[in-house]
């Protein structure tokens, strides 16, 4: 198709011509055959991160840098000096375990990438589309050219698609045109040259639908939509740091200038004092001394924490996806956890959102169906008897006409409660046989849907909604099968009926008709009151114990819903949602002020328009909550954007409620909610983890060195033994801590827990009595060994400090109430450093790299001991010092919701 084409000026039948397509969409082959031709349906993706590129940053790191540069010097002073072998040994091991770095850190950090790769895949949106006469639901990557595309209200845009039939529809093109309020289309032919903004009956991908519904040809995909045309500056955003990545990149600095200046210190006293460099020349002690303090400062600052954090945040989120919640934003992660309130929809989530009508209200009669779910068979019954469905054809008419939603094969594709209509107008033998003319859409603040149809030769007009809104529409009323003036009596007793059926938890809507003319504009009065449908969406019945779960652990629940009060009222109480409730008419009459002095008592929230679930997120924020919201709607967007966590539904929800989420549940259950909390606050837990483990190794690392060289003149760690324990301790173990599972029970402690920064001053000092303890430790092992020599003094400092640092990975799994053998891969990392460093000291080739000698028997006693003397030591100092097990924060009393003191 030529690109400059005016695609706007062609009527429908030069459109479906051109594009070879007619009213009933392609065919599939077609559709595969043009998608060979045309490929998938997304932007070209200009930045891709690549392994090499993942591998070369790995040397951008200035402490890296300067530690090759470093190696570089020591071979200068074996090649001009009197090439001593220990200095190439020293070089090629300095060289050799920068490589081990950097690989570790390529592999953690392409792992985390294609983690997150692949939780993007599964946040593609779907389309809608008629393909072969049937209205299906397909990934809009597999869009082409000639696809019938359905457009509805909050859908993002999948291509740009030419419109040729439009009922009341609004879209919103900002991110195209700049245009902030939505742009009304219409299907008519436009003449000219126009520009985007004009093109009233076009829709351009990307965009998103405000209101309404309507039916289109998509005329480009891919790059070749108009937004594909500017895309090639639309590369990738770069990820953004989590809060949690930014404080610990603030703690890395302020540590790293903390071990800088003891890396001075230390480089002034090797040079100065230490009786083990003072015969060497001046330029190779220089070296030697600089060398030392380079790998000192290697060994201490935690540069790699920021990489584990995201390896953590990024298998965590695959855990998360095997419970059906899909984490879109990293950060959100950190904020899970810590959450205390949770403003739940009821429809779906605490329910099964599986509709059923089971009451019809017709005629001044009650009658009941059979039945579950969507399954089309059935009975309807009036006072106990069978009775014939016919005698219900018009309210199950309107409920079948004004409807949106497919049933294919007990499945829906569409609103599950317009499902629940399309049901019943099924049991009784209906079927949809008439042309839609016209439609003015259902909305949150309308509260009420009407169509114009073409039924054999007649024009109608069918209208369903919330039954006090229908009524101010209707000045008719169905009795004694005839139409007769609505009174005041009529209402109030369809209010009463209302009332009566919401009271017994079944969700009801009205229903009216009347006969129009096809030029009529608004079809929407003197319309005749037909009557109700009662339909239940029985709660899950996982959800009550959840709930009973969430309330015993702080963490309070609040349902938010569109529903009568009395309907919301019922399912609270059955599923064990306490407090008072509120209806939109009440909440409509206060202010901030008053809001907020009630907030703390309201749990339920009914009739309530979307506009005031803003209102009411913040004013939790103003009580200082941390709130998640759950949305699906067009206009439930800008709360679940402005809560702490935005939760979109999965299956029900728009794609614009998804953009603006945090969380997907991809299966609209509340349990899911539950389920991601949990695995957050076992994410918070295991970063808290590794961080304690990582900073407690490197402060020992430091103290060791500083004190040694300090007090005894000696170096009992050289620059390579610093840089192998980072690489086997800081490396291989502290990674595997991030799978450790959650611990049993999480969720019964209060949310505060989680709200804490992940290092308080409780965990520094923690790490400070057990990097003072690991030193004097190992000091004394290295003074016992002293009278061996050098060598195998070293060798048992070696040894010592690497079983040390595992034995605090151990004291902070036992804090956390972690299974010794929960985790395989931390037990595969653990002998794997605990077997290689053996080695280094008892197999002779990589002894003598090292420059140590193997240890006897009874430095393994001394060693032994020791570690049992630091545990014991440790455990006690934190009793005395009031910090034992800080990682424990109070629990809850079961029933209680408030934190114990």
């Amino acid at each position: 198709m030529p690109a400059a084409e005016k695609l706007y000026t062609l009527s429908r039948e030069a459109l479906l011509s051109k594009f070879q397509t007619n009213s009933s969409g392609l065919t599939d082959q077609e559709a595969e055959k043009r998608l060979g031709i045309f490929g998938l349906n997304h932007l070209t993706v200009k930045k891709r991160v690549s392994p090499l590129s993942i591998f070369l940053e790995q040397f951008q790191s200035s402490l890296i840098l300067i530690l090759i540069g470093a190696a570089v010097l020591v071979f200068f002073v074996w090649y001009f000096g009197e090439r001593d072998q220990s200095d190439l040994i020293e070089g090629g091991l300095i060289l050799a375990i920068v490589l081990m770095i950097t690989v570790l850190g390529f592999f953690q950090e392409y792992k985390a990438e294609k983690a997150i790769e692949a939780l993007k895949k599964l946040l593609a949106f779907k389309a809608k589309v008629l393909r072969g006469g049937r209205e299906i639901e397909i990934d809009v990557t597999r869009l082409v050219p000639g696809d019938l595309v359905i457009l509805e209200e909050g859908e993002k845009v999948p291509a740009d698609i030419r419109l040729i039939e439009v009922s009341s529809l609004n879209t919103l093109e900002a991110s195209l045109t700049g245009e902030s309020t939505p742009v009304s289309k219409d299907e008519g032919t436009l003449g000219g040259n126009l520009e985007i903004a004009d093109q009233k009956n076009m829709v351009f991908s990307g965009t998103s639908v405000t209101s309404g519904r309507g039916l289109g040809i998509v005329v480009q995909t891919g790059d070749k939509t108009e937004i594909g045309k500017i895309a090639s500056s639309v590369a990738e955003v770069e990820e953004e740091k989590t809060p949690i990545q930014k404080r610990l990149d603030e703690i890395g600095r302020t540590l790293g200038y903390a071990v800088l200046g003891i890396a001075g210190v230390v480089f002034v006293f090797i040079v100065f004092f230490a009786s083990e460099t003072s015969s060497l020349p001046w330029l190779e002690k220089l070296i030697h001394s600089f060398v030392a303090a380079i790998a000192l400062a290697v060994a201490a600052i935690p540069e790699g924490l920021p990489a584990v954090v995201t390896i953590s945040l990024a298998l965590g989120t695959q855990r998360m996806l095997k419970r059906n919640a899909l984490v879109r934003k990293l950060s959100s992660i950190e904020t899970l956890g810590s959450t205390d309130v949770i403003c739940s929809d009821k429809t779906g989530t605490l329910t099964k959102g599986e509709m059923t009508v089971k009451e019809i209200f017709f005629d001044a009669a009650s009658y009941k169906l059979s039945g579950v779910g969507y399954d089309t068979s059935g009975e309807f019954t009036l006072s106990g008897k069978k009775t014939d469905p016919k005698n219900l054809q018009p309210i199950l008419e309107a409920g079948l006409f004004c409807n949106n939603s497919v049933l294919e094969r007990d499945k829906i594709i569409g609103d599950p409660t317009e499902g629940a209509l399309l049901v019943s107008a099924q049991k009784a033998g209906l079927s949809l046989k008439a042309q839609r003319t016209k439609e003015i859409p259902f909305t949150s603040d309308r509260k009420m849907m009407s169509v114009q149809i073409k039924k054999d030769g007649s024009y109608l007009v069918f209208a369903k909604g919330a039954p006090e809104i229908l009524l101010e529409h209707c000045t008719q009323i169905i009795r004694d099968g005839k139409e007769s003036l609505l009174t005041e009596k009529d209402k109030k007793n369809i209010l009463e009926q209302t009332l009566s059926m919401s009271n017994r938890a079944l969700r009801t809507l009205g229903f009216a008709y009347k006969k129009s003319a096809l030029t009529e504009k608004n079809f929407e009065s003197d319309l005749v009151f037909l009557g109700l449908q009662g339909m239940i969406d029985p709660p899950r019945t996982e959800v009550k114990p959840l709930i009973e779960q969430c309330n015993n652990s702080g963490i309070r629940i609040i349902m938010i819903t569109g529903d009568h009060e009395a309907t919301a009222k019922a399912v609270a109480a059955d599923i064990g949602i306490k407090g008072e409730s509120k209806s939109g008419a009440e909440l409509n009459t206060l202010s901030d002020t008053q809001l907020d002095k009630i907030i703390q008592e309201v749990n339920i929230y009914a009739r309530v328009s979307p506009s005031f679930k803003m209102k009411i997120i913040e004013s939790l924020k103003r009580h200082g909550h941390i709130v998640a919201m759950t949305g699906d709607g067009v206009n439930d967007a800008p709360a679940v954007k402005k809560a702490d966590i935005g939760i979109a539904m999965g299956i029900t929800g728009t794609d614009v409620a998804k953009e603006a989420s945090d969380l997907v549940l991809l299966d609209d259950n509340f349990s899911t909610i539950v389920a991601a909390i949990e695995e957050g606050r076992g994410i918070f837990v295991n970063i808290r983890k590794f961080v304690d483990y990582l900073l407690s190794c490197n402060i020992a690392e430091v103290l060791v060195v500083f004190f040694a060289v300090i007090f005894l003149q000696h170096q009992p760690l050289t620059a390579t033994m610093l840089l192998w324990i980072n690489v086997i301790t800081d490396g291989l173990p502290a990674v595997a801590l991030g799978l450790d599972p959650a611990e049993k029970g999480i969720m019964r402690y209060n949310p505060k827990r989680f709200q804490e920064e992940i290092i308080n001053k409780k965990l520094w000092l923690e790490m400070m009595i057990f990097g003072v303890l690991l030193t004097i430790g190992v000091l004394g092992i290295y003074i016992l060994n002293l009278k061996e020599g050098a060598a195998e003094a070293r060798a048992a400092a070696f040894l010592a400090i690497v079983f040390f640092e595992l034995v605090r990975l151990l004291i902070i799994r036992s804090d956390n109430k972690t299974p010794l053998f929960s985790n395989t891969w931390l037990i595969v990392a653990v002998v794997a450093s605990f077997l290689m460093q053996i080695a280094i000291v008892y197999i002779p080739f990589l002894a003598n790299l090292f420059e140590i000698k193997h240890i006897d028997w009874y430095d393994w006693v001394y060693i032994g001991v020791v570690c049992v003397l630091i545990w014991v030591g440790f455990e006690v100092i934190r009793r005395l010092a009031g910090i034992s097990n800080l990682l424990e924060t109070p629990e809850l009393k079961t029933g209680s919701s408030k934190r114990l003191t």
